[in-house]
């Protein structure tokens, strides 16, 4: 490795370290005997709320730091810009972990010993100091000419890129010219475009050829998904980067617990865009607590009739399948254990309402208007005593009490592609303000001359490397089978970091940044949804990635193991 990169890994191992007695201490705190208390974990809500966004920094950082030294072991190029990436975000974090802990690390399980040890030890100072001058931003920026090939290598192979430049030119030349008037006018996506997702095979990226797909069961390649994910939000996230995520919610539930009949059946339609699917998973007083689910699914002869109220529907009009999460246990203290999942056909609708009626019931849907991520409609969708027959529970006989667990295993998948089309987003806000800021001038010079832009330009390309390098390592570790805490991870880095990118991005347009006629205030409103769905990021860091680690942390340190994060 080279000098740069041998410092900001040493730094790193200093911050890891920390994070691991934090993550010892908070576990005793809240798995005193050995078991995670989710009572005592809501206690130190936040606490453990900033643990898991510094956890999430930092695995960005090592496969950032990773990245870069298997670049410079194979001499692929000098790798000055990556190197230089890798530095500048293992730097920011450890500062931004620093200041919070000189201030509150007793909340955390830290002394002041423990900071001196790690953190305030002269070497990590010393480049901490080196890294976060305002000239080291300006001198790397000054080296960007091209947002698109900033850094000089990368970790995808042949058929990946090939993948990703097809898509690119796709996404520009189909998807780009429509997306400013879907936006504005709060179109329905054109059937035309879904054809053209569909020819390109995007529906059935995550599902196994014997299905009609396009996934090697043996080889599987989520970054693939994330490649698809990325360049169509680039072009437009609300359209066409956000059809491929609600087939991957259904087709991921029946390939974890449907029958071979319901996979032999549904697949391929939904891998084809032969059926195009939305989901109806939260309720109005239910978002992301999903195991108090009120729409029940009462079983009758022949099947099952389903009553209650969904909320954030998208695409339920359009649609031709909704996935429905019901409660077919009517004992509610079963809660989560009480939950199924339900294909519901319906035929499509354009309109921003519909109504389905069936013998005395219905189903009935109303658009609600958004601020952004325009193009496929969010409904409030309303089942009314409707049927459904026996064949549509998920899994049959054996899907009963399982839905909570098949569409949780959608979700681990769903948000590894939300992270990426957050990459999109941010790459579509980068090049906009990059452009923009070398055409306009400001006070007899172009504003990109500004160390204030230049500064926010390098931290842009520094934010977009580490949540892409995030994510394709969440996809590579569920190629594997596991990944769904990687996942979490990256949703809620990249959610973060669009927010920050898309508003300095806007600011850098001025007064032009607030006028629809520039697609960067379409970017600023999408970019707002991020941390939102899929999962909030308070859900995220509570529920899924700081119960994850406490566990780990719990289960490790009863064994008298190192914890890693």
């Amino acid at each position: 490795m080279t000098e740069t990169l041998e410092l900001a890994r040493a730094a790193e191992r200093q911050g890891a370290a920390l994070m691991e007695k934090i993550a010892l201490h908070l576990a005793g705190l809240c798995a005193p005997d050995g078991d995670l208390s989710i009572e005592l974990m809501d206690q130190h809500q936040i606490v453990l709320f900033d643990f898991a966004g510094f956890a999430a920094q930092m695995a960005a950082a090592d496969q950032l730091l990773s990245l870069a030294a298997r670049s410079v072991q194979a001499s692929k190029s000098d790798c000055s810009c990556l190197q230089d990436l890798a530095a500048l975000y293992v730097a920011e974090t450890l500062r931004d972990l620093r200041n919070t802990m000189s201030y509150r690390g007793a909340g955390f399980g830290l002394s002041k010993n423990d900071l001196k040890s790690h953190l305030e030890r002269s070497d990590v100072a010393d480049f901490l100091e080196a890294m976060l001058r305002p000239e080291a931003y300006c001198e790397f920026a000054g080296r960007i000419d091209n947002p698109d090939t900033i850094v000089e290598v990368d970790d995808l192979n042949e058929e990946q890129r090939a993948l990703q430049t097809s898509l690119r030119r796709f996404a520009m030349d189909k998807i780009a010219p429509l997306a400013e008037d879907i936006h504005r006018e709060d179109m329905l996506i054109p059937d035309q475009m879904i054809q053209d997702v569909a020819q390109l095979g995007c529906f059935g990226v995550s599902i196994p050829i014997r299905y009609g797909g396009l996934q090697d069961e043996e080889h599987p390649d989520h970054v693939a998904m994330v490649l698809m994910s990325e360049e169509l939000a680039r072009a437009s996230f609300g359209t066409a980067g956000s059809l491929a995520t609600r087939p991957e919610l259904l087709a991921k539930a029946l390939l974890k617990g449907g029958t071979e009949k319901q996979k032999n059946k549904w697949l391929p339609l939904i891998a084809s865009g032969e059926r195009l699917v939305a989901v109806a998973v939260t309720e109005p007083d239910y978002g992301s607590d999903v195991a108090n689910l009120r729409t029940v699914a009462r079983p009758v002869e022949g099947g099952w009739r389903l009553s209650g109220t969904k909320t954030w529907c998208t695409f339920a009009g359009r649609a031709d399948v909704l996935m429905v999460l019901a409660r077919t246990d009517p004992d509610r203290e079963k809660a989560h254990r009480g939950l199924s999942l339900f294909i519901v056909e319906k035929p499509p609708e354009y309109g921003r309402s519909f109504s389905v009626r069936q013998d005395g019931a219905q189903i009935s849907g109303r658009a609600i208007a958004t601020l952004g991520y325009r193009g496929l409609h969010s409904f409030e969708v309303v089942f009314e005593d409707y049927f459904v027959s026996e064949e549509h529970l998920i899994g049959s006989e054996a899907g009963l009490g399982r839905g909570f667990y098949l569409q949780m295993h959608g979700f681990g998948a769903s948000r590894l592609q939300t992270a990426g089309r957050a990459l999109g987003l941010m790459m579509a806000a980068f090049e906009a303000g990059w452009s923009y800021a070398r055409q306009r001038d400001v006070f007899g010079r172009p504003l990109i001359d500004f160390p204030l832009t230049q500064v926010k330009m390098a931290r842009m390309a520094m934010l977009i490397e580490a949540g892409r390098r995030l994510t394709y390592h969440a996809a590579r570790e569920m190629d594997l089978g596991g990944g769904e805490v990687q996942a979490a991870m990256a949703k809620l880095l990249t959610a973060r970091a669009a927010e920050w990118i898309t508003r300095e991005a806007q600011q850098l347009h001025g007064g032009m940044g607030y006028a629809e006629e520039f697609p960067i205030s379409r970017h600023f409103v999408d970019a707002r949804l991020l941390a939102i769905f899929e999962g909030t990021e308070e859900v995220l860091a509570l529920r899924i990635i700081a119960r994850a680690l406490l566990e780990r942390a719990a289960g490790k340190s009863s064994r008298g193991q190192d914890v890693v994060i």
